[in-house]
Protein backbone atom coordinates (compact mmCIF):
# COMPACT_ATOMS: atom_id res chain seq x y z
CA UNK A 1 0.00 0.00 0.00
CA UNK A 2 1.40 2.97 -1.16
CA UNK A 3 0.35 6.06 1.78
CA UNK A 4 1.93 4.00 4.66
CA UNK A 5 1.00 5.15 7.84
CA UNK A 6 -1.93 7.55 6.37
CA UNK A 7 -4.46 5.11 5.28
CA UNK A 8 -5.62 1.90 6.68
CA UNK A 9 -4.72 -1.85 6.08
CA UNK A 10 -7.99 -3.63 5.63
CA UNK A 11 -6.68 -6.11 7.58
CA UNK A 12 -4.81 -4.95 10.15
CA UNK A 13 -7.82 -2.21 10.90
CA UNK A 14 -10.15 -5.00 12.20
CA UNK A 15 -8.05 -5.77 15.62
CA UNK A 16 -7.78 -2.34 16.75
CA UNK A 17 -11.26 -0.96 15.36
CA UNK A 18 -13.61 -2.02 18.39
CA UNK A 19 -10.54 -1.24 20.80
CA UNK A 20 -10.51 2.66 19.32
CA UNK A 21 -14.74 2.16 19.57
CA UNK A 22 -14.80 1.65 22.97
CA UNK A 23 -11.91 4.06 23.93
CA UNK A 24 -14.06 6.82 22.26
CA UNK A 25 -17.10 5.59 23.74
CA UNK A 26 -14.91 6.22 27.13
CA UNK A 27 -13.61 9.65 26.06
CA UNK A 28 -16.98 11.09 25.56
CA UNK A 29 -18.46 9.20 28.84
CA UNK A 30 -15.57 11.66 30.82
CA UNK A 31 -17.45 14.91 29.64
CA UNK A 32 -20.80 13.38 30.78
CA UNK A 33 -19.75 12.30 33.69
CA UNK A 34 -17.72 15.43 34.52
CA UNK A 35 -20.43 17.64 33.85
CA UNK A 36 -23.28 15.52 35.27
CA UNK A 37 -21.36 15.64 38.47
CA UNK A 38 -20.23 19.37 38.13
CA UNK A 39 -23.18 21.14 36.61
CA UNK A 40 -25.78 21.04 39.83
CA UNK A 41 -22.78 20.66 42.59
CA UNK A 42 -22.52 17.09 43.35
CA UNK A 43 -18.84 17.50 43.72
CA UNK A 44 -16.11 20.01 43.18
CA UNK A 45 -13.51 19.91 40.74
CA UNK A 46 -10.73 19.17 43.38
CA UNK A 47 -12.22 16.08 44.86
CA UNK A 48 -13.69 15.05 41.42
CA UNK A 49 -10.34 14.87 40.31
CA UNK A 50 -8.74 13.58 43.25
CA UNK A 51 -11.55 10.49 43.31
CA UNK A 52 -11.04 10.09 39.41
CA UNK A 53 -6.95 9.27 39.67
CA UNK A 54 -6.93 7.65 42.65
CA UNK A 55 -10.11 5.18 41.33
CA UNK A 56 -8.80 5.30 38.28
CA UNK A 57 -4.96 3.95 39.86
CA UNK A 58 -6.07 1.94 41.72
CA UNK A 59 -8.15 -0.08 39.41
CA UNK A 60 -5.37 0.14 37.19
CA UNK A 61 -3.38 -1.31 39.63
CA UNK A 62 -5.29 -4.03 40.84
CA UNK A 63 -5.80 -5.40 37.35
CA UNK A 64 -1.93 -5.80 36.59
CA UNK A 65 -1.28 -7.61 39.56
CA UNK A 66 -4.17 -10.22 38.69
CA UNK A 67 -2.48 -11.41 35.72
CA UNK A 68 -0.68 -14.10 35.29
CA UNK A 69 2.07 -13.68 35.05
CA UNK A 70 1.76 -10.32 37.13
CA UNK A 71 2.98 -7.18 35.30
CA UNK A 72 5.64 -4.90 36.42
CA UNK A 73 4.73 -1.35 36.58
CA UNK A 74 5.18 0.48 33.55
CA UNK A 75 4.83 4.57 32.81
CA UNK A 76 6.11 7.19 32.87
CA UNK A 77 6.62 10.84 35.48
CA UNK A 78 6.29 13.00 32.11
CA UNK A 79 2.99 10.31 31.27
CA UNK A 80 1.81 11.05 35.07
CA UNK A 81 1.84 15.05 34.81
CA UNK A 82 0.40 15.09 31.48
CA UNK A 83 -2.50 13.12 32.79
CA UNK A 84 -2.71 15.34 36.15
CA UNK A 85 -2.64 18.52 34.24
CA UNK A 86 -5.41 17.14 31.34
CA UNK A 87 -7.53 15.79 34.48
CA UNK A 88 -7.78 18.82 36.64
CA UNK A 89 -8.05 21.33 33.72
CA UNK A 90 -10.67 19.23 32.41
CA UNK A 91 -12.74 19.44 35.86
CA UNK A 92 -11.97 22.84 36.43
CA UNK A 93 -13.28 24.00 33.00
CA UNK A 94 -16.84 21.87 32.93
CA UNK A 95 -17.81 23.89 35.78
CA UNK A 96 -19.09 26.35 33.09
CA UNK A 97 -18.92 24.67 29.72
CA UNK A 98 -21.59 22.47 28.28
CA UNK A 99 -20.63 18.80 27.56
CA UNK A 100 -21.03 18.94 23.79
CA UNK A 101 -18.65 22.45 23.88
CA UNK A 102 -16.23 21.31 26.31
CA UNK A 103 -15.44 18.01 24.19
CA UNK A 104 -15.16 20.58 20.87
CA UNK A 105 -12.58 22.85 22.87
CA UNK A 106 -10.96 19.92 24.17
CA UNK A 107 -10.23 17.81 21.33
CA UNK A 108 -10.00 21.04 19.29
CA UNK A 109 -6.53 21.41 20.81
CA UNK A 110 -5.71 17.80 20.78
CA UNK A 111 -6.12 18.09 16.67
CA UNK A 112 -3.68 21.09 16.88
CA UNK A 113 -0.81 19.20 19.59
CA UNK A 114 -0.79 16.00 17.57
CA UNK A 115 -0.70 17.37 14.01
CA UNK A 116 1.85 19.56 14.74
CA UNK A 117 3.85 17.23 16.08
CA UNK A 118 3.34 14.83 13.25
CA UNK A 119 4.57 17.12 10.85
CA UNK A 120 7.62 18.30 13.70
CA UNK A 121 8.45 14.32 13.25
CA UNK A 122 8.18 14.49 9.15
CA UNK A 123 5.10 11.78 9.24
CA UNK A 124 3.43 12.28 5.95
CA UNK A 125 0.25 14.00 5.50
CA UNK A 126 -1.20 13.46 2.34
CA UNK A 127 -4.58 15.88 0.70
CA UNK A 128 -6.82 12.73 1.49
CA UNK A 129 -5.78 12.65 5.45
CA UNK A 130 -6.15 16.78 5.79
CA UNK A 131 -9.16 17.14 3.82
CA UNK A 132 -10.97 14.02 6.14
CA UNK A 133 -9.54 16.18 9.31
CA UNK A 134 -10.60 19.53 7.74
CA UNK A 135 -14.30 17.99 6.77
CA UNK A 136 -14.68 16.63 10.36
CA UNK A 137 -13.72 19.56 11.99
CA UNK A 138 -16.16 21.63 9.56
CA UNK A 139 -18.66 19.07 11.15
CA UNK A 140 -18.63 20.01 14.99
CA UNK A 141 -18.31 23.41 13.59
CA UNK A 142 -21.55 22.97 12.27
CA UNK A 143 -22.88 21.53 15.57
CA UNK A 144 -21.77 23.66 17.74
CA UNK A 145 -20.67 26.98 16.99
CA UNK A 146 -23.75 28.45 14.48
CA UNK A 147 -26.55 30.27 17.02
CA UNK A 148 -24.51 29.27 20.14
CA UNK A 149 -23.57 31.78 22.88
CA UNK A 150 -19.58 31.76 23.18
CA UNK A 151 -18.33 29.92 25.81
CA UNK A 152 -16.50 32.04 28.88
CA UNK A 153 -13.04 32.58 28.13
CA UNK A 154 -11.15 31.24 31.30
CA UNK A 155 -13.29 28.23 30.91
CA UNK A 156 -12.13 27.99 27.20
CA UNK A 157 -8.80 28.36 27.73
CA UNK A 158 -8.01 25.44 30.63
CA UNK A 159 -10.15 23.34 28.28
CA UNK A 160 -7.76 24.08 25.34
CA UNK A 161 -4.54 23.67 28.14
CA UNK A 162 -6.25 20.37 28.84
CA UNK A 163 -6.43 19.37 24.77
CA UNK A 164 -2.57 20.03 24.92
CA UNK A 165 -2.25 17.32 28.00
CA UNK A 166 -4.17 15.19 26.54
CA UNK A 167 -2.77 15.23 22.97
CA UNK A 168 1.00 14.81 24.73
CA UNK A 169 -0.13 11.94 26.88
CA UNK A 170 -1.93 10.36 23.51
CA UNK A 171 1.87 11.16 21.78
CA UNK A 172 3.68 9.53 24.32
CA UNK A 173 1.60 5.97 24.13
CA UNK A 174 2.94 5.64 20.78
CA UNK A 175 6.39 4.62 22.30
CA UNK A 176 4.40 2.20 24.62
CA UNK A 177 5.17 -1.76 24.45
CA UNK A 178 2.86 -2.52 27.39
CA UNK A 179 0.28 -0.35 27.24
CA UNK A 180 -2.05 -1.79 30.76
CA UNK A 181 1.28 -1.46 32.56
CA UNK A 182 1.98 2.01 31.22
CA UNK A 183 -1.31 3.33 31.78
CA UNK A 184 -1.22 2.07 35.41
CA UNK A 185 2.59 3.61 36.16
CA UNK A 186 1.12 6.71 34.55
CA UNK A 187 -1.89 6.69 36.81
CA UNK A 188 -0.30 5.89 39.83
CA UNK A 189 2.61 8.51 39.12
CA UNK A 190 -0.09 11.40 38.53
CA UNK A 191 -1.20 10.92 42.21
CA UNK A 192 1.81 12.24 43.89
CA UNK A 193 1.33 15.99 41.93
CA UNK A 194 -1.99 15.91 43.64
CA UNK A 195 -0.29 18.14 45.62
CA UNK A 196 0.34 20.76 43.22
CA UNK A 197 -3.78 21.27 44.51
CA UNK A 198 -2.83 22.03 47.93
CA UNK A 199 -2.70 25.74 47.54
CA UNK A 200 -6.78 25.09 46.04
CA UNK A 201 -7.07 23.68 49.08
CA UNK A 202 -5.35 26.35 51.70
CA UNK A 203 -6.97 29.38 49.65
CA UNK A 204 -10.31 28.33 50.89
CA UNK A 205 -11.87 26.58 47.70
CA UNK A 206 -14.98 24.92 48.36
CA UNK A 207 -14.52 21.07 48.49
CA UNK A 208 -17.61 19.07 48.90
CA UNK A 209 -18.71 15.86 47.70
CA UNK A 210 -22.44 14.18 47.71
CA UNK A 211 -22.90 9.86 47.14
CA UNK A 212 -23.90 11.25 43.04
CA UNK A 213 -20.76 12.80 42.61
CA UNK A 214 -18.65 10.02 44.36
CA UNK A 215 -20.26 7.93 42.00
CA UNK A 216 -20.26 10.08 38.77
CA UNK A 217 -16.66 10.57 39.81
CA UNK A 218 -15.63 6.63 40.00
CA UNK A 219 -17.55 5.93 37.37
CA UNK A 220 -15.04 8.61 35.40
CA UNK A 221 -12.10 6.96 36.94
CA UNK A 222 -12.97 3.22 36.63
CA UNK A 223 -14.43 2.72 33.61
CA UNK A 224 -14.21 5.77 31.62
CA UNK A 225 -10.45 6.58 32.52
CA UNK A 226 -9.00 3.35 33.70
CA UNK A 227 -10.20 1.20 31.40
CA UNK A 228 -10.47 3.38 28.41
CA UNK A 229 -7.11 5.18 28.76
CA UNK A 230 -5.31 1.84 28.76
CA UNK A 231 -7.33 0.31 25.79
CA UNK A 232 -6.93 3.46 24.23
CA UNK A 233 -2.91 3.23 24.98
CA UNK A 234 -2.84 0.06 22.45
CA UNK A 235 -4.44 1.90 19.68
CA UNK A 236 -2.37 4.41 18.89
CA UNK A 237 0.79 1.87 18.65
CA UNK A 238 -1.04 0.52 16.15
CA UNK A 239 -2.19 3.67 13.95
CA UNK A 240 -0.26 7.18 13.12
CA UNK A 241 -0.54 10.32 15.21
CA UNK A 242 -2.78 11.80 12.47
CA UNK A 243 -5.50 9.17 12.73
CA UNK A 244 -5.26 9.05 16.28
CA UNK A 245 -5.92 12.78 16.12
CA UNK A 246 -8.18 12.59 13.74
CA UNK A 247 -10.18 9.26 15.49
CA UNK A 248 -11.05 11.43 18.46
CA UNK A 249 -12.93 13.93 16.10
CA UNK A 250 -15.86 11.76 16.88
CA UNK A 251 -15.81 12.22 20.77
CA UNK A 252 -17.57 15.31 20.69
CA UNK A 253 -20.60 14.10 18.34
CA UNK A 254 -20.65 10.98 20.81
CA UNK A 255 -20.49 13.33 24.19
CA UNK A 256 -23.31 15.61 22.50
CA UNK A 257 -25.21 12.83 22.06
CA UNK A 258 -24.83 11.26 25.29
CA UNK A 259 -25.72 14.85 26.62
CA UNK A 260 -29.19 14.81 25.03
CA UNK A 261 -29.78 11.36 26.44
CA UNK A 262 -28.39 11.94 30.11
CA UNK A 263 -27.98 15.64 30.27
CA UNK A 264 -31.29 16.63 28.65
CA UNK A 265 -30.13 18.84 25.96
CA UNK A 266 -32.52 18.71 23.19
CA UNK A 267 -31.82 16.89 20.01
CA UNK A 268 -31.88 18.61 16.94
CA UNK A 269 -31.65 18.30 13.12
CA UNK A 270 -28.22 20.20 12.94
CA UNK A 271 -26.52 17.66 15.64
CA UNK A 272 -27.63 14.82 13.46
CA UNK A 273 -26.26 16.79 10.29
CA UNK A 274 -23.01 17.26 12.12
CA UNK A 275 -22.73 13.78 13.35
CA UNK A 276 -23.15 12.68 9.68
CA UNK A 277 -20.63 14.88 8.33
CA UNK A 278 -17.69 14.27 11.17
CA UNK A 279 -18.08 10.38 10.73
CA UNK A 280 -17.96 10.94 6.62
CA UNK A 281 -14.62 13.14 7.59
CA UNK A 282 -13.22 10.40 9.80
CA UNK A 283 -14.50 7.77 7.22
CA UNK A 284 -12.12 9.82 4.20
CA UNK A 285 -9.39 10.51 6.60
CA UNK A 286 -8.77 6.94 7.27
CA UNK A 287 -10.60 4.53 5.21
CA UNK A 288 -8.42 3.17 1.98
CA UNK A 289 -9.39 4.29 -1.35
CA UNK A 290 -10.40 1.16 -3.24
Amino acid sequence: MSTGTTTLDRRKARPWLWAALFSLVAFAANSVFCRLALKDGAVDPVSFTVLRLASGAAFLLLLIRLRRPALAIGGSWRGGLALFLYAFLFSAAYLQLGAGAGALLLFGAVQITMFGFAWYQGEHITARMLSGMLVAFAGLLLLLLPGASAPPLASALLMALSGVAWGIYSLLGKGSPRPLADTAGNFARSLPCLVLLAPMLLLGTDVHLTAVGLMYALGSGVLASGAGYAVWYGVVRQVSAQQAATLQLSVPVIAALGGVVLVGEPLSLRLLTASVVVLGGIALALVPRR
